[in-house]
């Protein structure tokens, strides 16, 4: 493997913010409707909540993860699930937000190859192959956390990834039009894609990560990496 990118099984713990703040936060978590500021006890109940979940997930996997299972697993009652997240989906799309602001701080500011300081081309390959990885570590919580397909490319996620992978291409191959070829590249990396491939295909992560080193190498005009 080329870049030694693995993402953590156990997603990362939760913040327990004691006071308001306004620090800005890579990815906004969505809260529930008619809540854009949180007080610090709905962050505190907010986290705890999110860290409910995230241990049914560990114990029972996405499919024991339900707003019943996490009101009783947080102890509290079932309306005030309901109230935070909206719906299933909402709790398990919080969930993976949480998670990839990890991703994308670690391409914002985190150490290159995959941060700041390594060429374009460097970088764009790097991603790819972080994203598999993440894919391959939380395939189950992806895929349930999908929005319906009218909200699926608006979602804060998806836009930070397609604005970095845009401003790669626009380094690599200024000429391009490199909003639709952005498009491109992240089809290769849908989550129902990569759970077709490796998990009824039986094809291995490592043929998917030489995939996306042939597709940058393609896309860009530029050879593989030995």
């Amino acid at each position: 493997m080329l870049y030694a990118v693995f993402m953590p099984a156990a997603l990362p713990p939760f913040p327990k913010p004691q006071e308001p703040h306004d620090t800005p936060q890579l990815l906004e978590v969505e809260s529930g409707p008619g809540e854009p500021c949180l007080r610090a006890d709905a962050a505190r109940n907010r986290a705890r909540l999110l860290e409910a979940a995230a241990r049914l997930i560990a114990e029972h996997g996405v499919a024991g993860v339900t707003m019943e299972a996490v009101a009783a697993a947080a102890q509290v009652g079932k309306g005030t699930v309901f109230r935070r997240f909206g719906d299933r989906t909402g709790l398990l799309t919080a969930l993976l937000d949480h998670s990839g602001r990890q991703l994308q701080a670690d391409f914002l500011c985190g150490p290159p190859p995959l941060g700041p300081g390594a060429p374009p081309l460097d970088r764009l390959r790097a991603f790819g192959v972080a994203v598999l990885y993440r894919s391959a570590e939380q395939l189950d919580l992806q895929l349930a956390a999908q929005p319906e397909p009218c909200r699926r490319f608006s979602h804060p996620a998806v836009q930070a990834l397609r604005t970095h992978v845009t401003m790669l291409l626009r380094q690599l191959v200024p000429g391009a039009d490199c909003d639709l070829l952005c498009l491109t590249l992240l089809a290769y990396l849908d989550p129902a894609q990569v759970h077709h491939l490796t998990r009824q295909c039986g094809m291995p992560i490592e043929r998917l990560e030489a995939g996306w080193l042939d597709l940058v190498a393609r896309v860009t005009g530029t050879e593989r990496p030995a």
